[in-house]
């Protein structure tokens, strides 16, 4: 099992920034994907941002120009800068990495709350 760790959720106004950050207790290149979804009441979880297994990122088309993903391999960390947050941004944000070392495995955080006040 693979432990991930989310932090730096929290209530921020309509046009302000949040940084997350997920601390991934174990070598994060040994995952082929890794990033961040979010999951709304009442609604499906939802992709974010994410490293692809190419190394590229992919941000959902919400998102763009809005969100940011990096990652520290040193620290084994997957960071998401949002700015320009809007109310129907709040939600529980999750960290999630994929595995296909032994077939495909799927791990995910606990989540973080994100809530955006207008």
């Amino acid at each position: 099992q693979v432990r991930l760790m989310e932090s730096g959720g929290g209530l921020v106004q309509a046009g302000g920034s949040l940084s997350l950050s997920c601390t991934v207790y174990e070598d994060i290149t040994r995952f082929y994907v890794m990033g961040w979804h979010r999951q709304a009441p009442g609604k499906e979880r939802e992709l974010v941002a994410r490293f692809t297994g190419s190394g590229a990122t992919d941000v959902a088309d919400y998102m763009k120009g809005r969100a940011t993903i990096s990652r520290d391999n040193a620290k084994n960390t997957i960071d998401l800068q949002m700015k320009n947050l809007r109310p129907e941004d709040t939600a529980v944000y999750y960290c999630n990495v994929v595995s296909i070392r032994q077939g495909v495995r799927e791990y995910w955080g606990q989540g973080t709350q994100v809530t955006v006040s207008s």
